[in-house]
């Protein structure tokens, strides 16, 4: 569905299009008009559908611009999740001159203050944090006409049920509000009857990957030998449109340089973009300027590119809906597409879970050698070569390449010709990202390392100490509330990845 079907301003509609996003996915063409119309939604869907803008763009055209209040609360679990949900409705409204400040723990709260001062109609943060503001009254929450909470399952096994509910309590009875989770345990079913008012519910299917069209494979190869590995693939296997994904946003700017230095038509996207360049770049894609994409999940979320031949996964996704998600860029259309998974030795119990979840069993690939990638780079020289005579008015330069061969061998003029082409000789260094961590104990035989599709490994624990910083500094308020909810947090982790299947 357009989103042009969905009720939004001009403005908006503008401002998705500049953002590269065509066609709304299923869980923001069904949230939107009823979240448009002041209705309590519960949305469950796994992370990668586009919760953010389904909740985002509703918020966004029902703000009052000229009201300085905080008119919408949106509580996410980590402090990355807040990050990340702050710059999407930031970059989908700035437009409209939206203020979205985010507030979280192991930050200055300070600057938090000071920046809340600016009169935000938008916060978002997770719940140590906003709890912290409102004991020191630095953030009011008595005009709040829309309450999000982001990820609830995850907040849930968290163990920051009680301080949402606090939360909640300190808005008005009035307010909409909208709940988003993966799964939907008791408590957060509890929290929907206890706190919504007749909330519709928007259940999205796990997408599925379409695996008779996608050749899967997965490559061992140690941390610093992946760039010059997967470029002796794009040389040997001479892909037309590919999409490279990685983890960070530094890992992208380096790997797309790289490439770049070596001669391969590439680009970077990411958040980190300014609109302009990011539209330029899509164009350049689509008209196959750049035929290597390399992106982070965020970036290529809600983008609609057809013709993808490739998929390489220069990082091991975080999750194995994330693997879905990506490897989905591929294979459309009945157009056959292969995906290539780098992992590193002490990441390959997350590659077993990703094959746990698509049911897919990935072919393992050995990289192959320089000699076959120098052979494929003289392959691929030839025929630029053979387009660059045809393309040349060679009578221009008659005198000179007469001259030239009278002084060198025409054996030496083509290879340095070739030599330049190929540009082989240029070393690429990729600083090193730290692997996913390894499961830890027995947790994941047992059933606590599983993964409930679309939250995230259990390499992301440190992720999952944004607010304790914050939770320090409330215990001193609550009575050593801190320690009971240290206790439920360990309590809840033999549930935290739990497979759900739609």
């Amino acid at each position: 569905m357009k989103f042009s079907e969905l009720g939004l301003s001009d403005r908006l509609l503008t401002a998705i299009s500049n953002s590269g996003f065509e066609e709304a996915t299923p869980i923001q063409a069904e949230t939107i008009p009823m979240v448009l119309k002041g209705e309590d939604v519960i949305g469950q869907a796994q992370t990668g559908t586009g919760k953010t803008a389904a909740f985002g763009l509703p918020i966004l055209q029902n703000i009052d611009f000229d009201n300085p209040n905080v008119q919408a609360l949106i509580i996410s679990p980590t402090r990355e999740l807040a990050i990340q949900t702050q710059e999407e409705v930031y970059r989908l409204g700035k437009d409209e001159k939206a203020k979205v400040q985010v507030v979280y723990g192991g930050a200055d709260i300070r600057r938090q203050i000071n920046a809340l001062k600016g009169h935000p109609q938008i916060v978002v943060g997770t719940p140590g944090r906003i709890l912290d503001h409102i004991r020191r009254h630095t953030l009011k929450l008595e005009h709040i006409k829309t309450l999000v909470l982001d990820e609830a399952d995850e907040m849930l096994n968290m163990g920051f049920l009680d301080d949402i509910e606090s939360i909640i309590k300190q808005t008005p009875k009035d307010r909409q509000t909208l709940l988003f989770s993966a799964t939907m345990p008791a408590q957060i079913k509890r929290v929907g009857v206890q706190f919504m008012k007749d909330p519709h519910q928007v259940k999205i299917k796990a997408k599925e990957l379409t695996t008779d069209l996608i050749d899967q494979y997965y490559v061992r190869v140690k941390e610093y030998e992946k760039f010059d590995v997967m470029t002796r693939f794009f040389d040997v296997q001479d892909p037309e449109v590919t999409i490279v994904f990685c983890r960070t946003k530094r890992r992208v700017d380096e790997v797309s340089k790289g490439l770049e230095a070596r001669g391969y038509k590439a680009a970077g996207l990411h958040g980190d973009l300014t609109q302009a360049r990011r539209t330029q770049i899509m164009q350049q894609f689509k008209q196959a300027k750049i035929d290597i994409l390399v992106a982070t999940d965020v970036a290529a979320r809600g983008i609609d590119i057809s013709g993808v031949t490739h998929v390489y996964n220069y990082d091991i996704p975080q999750d194995p809906d994330g693997y879905v998600h990506r490897v989905g860029r591929t294979g459309r259309a009945g157009q056959h597409g292969v995906s290539i998974t780098f992992a590193t030795p002490n990441e390959m119990d997350y590659l077993r879970e990703i094959e746990k979840l698509t049911k897919v069993r990935m072919l393992p690939l050995k990289p192959p050698t320089e000699q076959e990638a120098f052979v494929g780079q003289l392959n691929s020289a030839e025929s630029d070569i053979a387009k660059l005579i045809k393309h040349t008015n060679t009578g221009k330069y008659e005198k000179m390449a007469d001259k030239l061969l009278d002084e060198y061998e025409a054996t030496d003029l083509v290879a340095a010709l070739l030599n330049d082409i190929t540009r082989d000789n240029v070393k690429v260094k990729i600083t090193p990202e730290r692997p996913l961590s390894r499961h830890h104990g027995g947790g994941r035989r047992n059933g606590g390392g599983g993964h409930r599709g679309g939250g995230h490994w259990n390499g992301s624990r440190n992720r999952r100490n944004g607010d304790r910083n914050s939770s320090h500094n409330r215990s001193r308020h609550d009575g050593g509330n801190h320690d009971r909810k240290r206790n439920d947090r360990s309590n809840n982790k033999k549930r935290r990845f739990t497979i759900k299947n739609s």
